[in-house]
């Protein structure tokens, strides 16, 4: 008993988020609510992104929807876009367990270097009514000293 007593107590916390900015109810007769968690990349500090997801109090395993929207909310220099993954997989910077079976959100940053953008693609790791659930926001560098820096080097 106390096993299962400890397990509970470590979702509950683990549901906690530093990052967490808002928290809607979706109704009296649900334990679902909409999670609003704000984001900086860790790399390209001028990005802020804020996922929006909904969480299932008591459940062992949230819905796969979320929402992405990302923006620039600084500097953004040439030596962070020196610093990323500039392949076409780019990198995870955020990831949020959505279960204990496994299942995860994880939010990629990908660099499009024709158009000078960031592009950030939040996941599910698991399959749900068929298909992978997944949203994109794109931060363009046009007007960063970043910009000017790659341009002039092409």
């Amino acid at each position: 008993m106390k096993k299962y007593m400890v397990l509970v107590m470590g979702l509950l916390i683990t549901g906690c988020s530093d990052s967490e900015v808002g928290d809607v109810s979706l109704g009296l007769f649900t334990l679902k609510d909409i999670k609003l968690d704000s984001m900086i990349d860790p790399v390209v500090t001028g990005v802020t992104c804020h996922v929006a997801s909904v969480e299932a109090d008591l459940s062992l395993s949230d819905p796969s929807d979320s929402s992405i929207s990302c923006r620039q909310t600084g500097e953004i220099t040439a030596a962070m876009i020196a610093s990323i993954d500039k392949s076409k997989s780019g990198e995870v910077v955020f990831k949020k367990s959505k279960s204990i079976f496994l299942k995860s959100m994880k939010v990629r940053r990908i660099y499009d270097a024709k158009s000078q953008t960031l592009m950030y693609l939040s996941y599910s790791t698991k399959e749900t009514s068929g298909s992978f659930k997944h949203s994109l926001s794109t931060v363009p560098l046009w007007g960063t000293s970043a910009y000017a820096t790659a341009k002039a080097e092409q």
